[in-house]
């Protein structure tokens, strides 16, 4: 089960690789009021890269991609907030070179965190990773009520539906994140069970081992579709906006 389980993350990692290569090709290439938003799409692919790149300091990358994987949201949140502002002002402040530098400071500055403190242990690691997830259930939620009120602001435009798309995407974004969160609220996640063996201490995976099984399959089909989605979003867009 593991083996498909890891398996299915890498192919996870390689449709976040198109969906990500296509948001950042599509930031260059169209006005600054996308950028935001196409960074924030391609951070999640270089969060995810980790299932790829298991290097001698792995823990300390680890927490390095969980926290690529925040940062991904919060650049996204802002971008879908500025686009909102955008479709009732047509007004538009800042640069593409500001959202690409400022986005690698805070990258930088986070990555410089973690390697002055004290490696990360397993338990810590899954706190970061917690911590990521809630953010991205939250923060779909409201990118999800942004692109309703884009979508009322321009529902007569010929990008409109590019809208109602990136809806689903967070649609599918929330089913992935929040069912992984779901897990591990209740320590029922694959990290929680290791270190619970590890360490001798009982929990209750098989007694919900149904429950489980329904959320893990809920996270995979949700994080492949949510990369599916976003690759043939930003087409869809691209296309519109030649």
């Amino acid at each position: 089960m593991d083996d498909i389980g890891n398996l299915i993350g890498i192919i996870q990692v390689v449709f976040w690789l198109l969906a990500g290569g296509m948001s950042f090709y599509f930031s260059i290439g169209n006005a600054r009021v996308w950028t935001s938003i196409s960074v924030g799409f391609f951070l999640i692919f270089l969060s995810q890269f980790y299932l790829l790149a298991p290097w001698a300091d792995y823990t300390r990358l680890e927490a390095v991609h969980y926290i690529i994987g925040t940062v991904a949201i919060m650049v996204m949140t802002h971008g879908f907030q500025e686009y909102y502002v955008f479709s009732r002002t047509l007004d538009i402040g800042g640069s593409k070179a500001a959202v690409y530098l400022g986005t690698l400071g805070v990258i930088c500055v986070s990555s410089v965190f973690i390697f002055i403190n004290p490696e990360p242990t397993y338990s810590v690691l899954r706190n970061i990773k917690m911590i990521e997830n809630a953010s991205w259930v939250f923060l779909a939620v409201i990118n999800i009520d942004l692109i309703r009120k884009i979508y009322a602001q321009i529902r007569d435009s010929v990008i409109s539906k590019g809208f109602v798309a990136f809806g689903i995407v967070f649609f599918f974004i929330f089913l992935w994140k929040g069912s992984e969160l779901y897990l591990q609220v209740f320590c029922w996640d694959n990290d929680w069970h290791i270190f619970a063996t590890n360490n001798g201490i009982a929990d209750t995976v098989e007694l919900y081992s149904d429950r489980i099984a329904f959320s893990v399959l809920v996270n995979q089909i949700g994080g492949m579709l949510s990369a599916l989605s976003v690759g043939g979003t930003f087409i869809y867009l691209y296309r519109l906006l030649r």
